[in-house]
């Protein structure tokens, strides 16, 4: 007998969640809005993140919420996304009331998609602003959408023989608790279906007519001069559960179990990896629960990223 149930992101109140891209380019951007702010934590886990106003999830700054979590392509140029998406929340009356103006808090993490598509064309304020006019219009699918318009795994060497994969998302229900997870899987490793064991997306073999095996090769590779092949998983766990900043820093630590199920190897120094974990509810619940269910939610929306 199973006690949770999948959900609609929809039916998730006060999270919206939109996407824009150039499909020509290769690259995009989601935005998760919270309309009534959001309690936000963070994990880093990957060497070489390109991320902005991420300390605002740490527990060591003040308890201020967050109004917006953005994924992009472009790598760090992709970064002025979220100057459209503050203009866009400036326009609705949304941010940090500082006696002057309001200023809308916005946390953001990119993937580097600049070798697919071109990579003269990134996203900027106004992918980031039509990503917010989308949020909550369409429906929500995965895939070649958003920030994981660009996104590829298996990229051990280089694209020749990587395969496209993209944004995923999942969420379920226990009880009055509600679980979502958002991710973009653009990994330096291989795939994997952490039911089966089964290899689901990843490094080719050099006809690229099956796979090949990212760790074995790693081993026989030994000691590279440079391992930046341009990666990065990044995604964000979104709970209705009433949880303080400090809790959410350790319920998205809880989450990144589920990129050691599926992705291996993970975590490297040639990876990005980060998840964020926004709490914006007010159910009563335990965080180790919350953070056990994290880690199933980001493990299927992984799946879904590749298939």
């Amino acid at each position: 007998m199973s006690y949770i149930k999948e959900i609609s992101l929809a039916d998730i109140s006060g999270l919206r969640i939109g996407n824009a891209q150039n499909e020509e380019a290769m690259t995009g951007v989601t935005v998760l809005l919270f309309d009534g702010g959001a309690r936000v934590g963070v994990d880093i886990s990957g060497g070489g993140p390109a991320s902005r106003e991420t300390p605002l999830a740490s527990p060591l700054t003040a308890d201020n919420p967050i109004n917006a979590i953005v994924f992009s392509g472009g790598s760090a140029y992709g970064l002025a996304a979220s100057d459209g998406v503050m203009k866009y929340l400036e326009e609705h009356q949304t941010g940090f009331e500082t006696g002057y103006a309001k200023v809308p808090l916005v946390c953001q993490s990119c993937i580097y998609d600049l070798g697919m598509g071109r990579a003269d064309i990134r996203p900027d304020a106004a992918m980031g602003y039509a990503a917010c006019e989308n949020a909550g219009k369409n429906p929500l699918r995965c895939g070649n959408i958003g920030g994981g318009t660009g996104a590829s795994v298996g990229k051990l060497f280089g694209m020749e023989r990587a395969m496209k994969s993209g944004l995923g998302f999942y969420a379920v229900q226990l009880g009055k608790l509600q679980m979502a997870a958002v991710v973009i899987v653009n990994a330096l490793g291989d795939i994997f279906n952490p039911h089966t064991g089964q290899k689901i997306a990843g490094l080719l073999t050099e006809d690229r007519q099956g796979f090949a095996d990212s760790c074995q090769e790693l081993y026989q590779m030994g000691t590279r001069k440079s391992w930046f092949t341009g990666n990065t998983t990044i995604g964000a766990v979104v709970t209705n559960g009433k949880f303080s900043k400090g809790e959410m820093n350790k319920l998205a630590s809880m989450a990144r179990s589920a990129y050691a199920r599926c992705i291996n190897p993970v975590g490297t120094m040639a990876d990005g990896d980060s998840i964020y974990a926004a709490s914006i509810g007010s159910v009563e619940a335990d965080l180790n629960v919350a953070g056990t269910l994290a880690a199933e939610v980001m493990a299927e929306a992984i799946c879904r990223a590749v298939c």
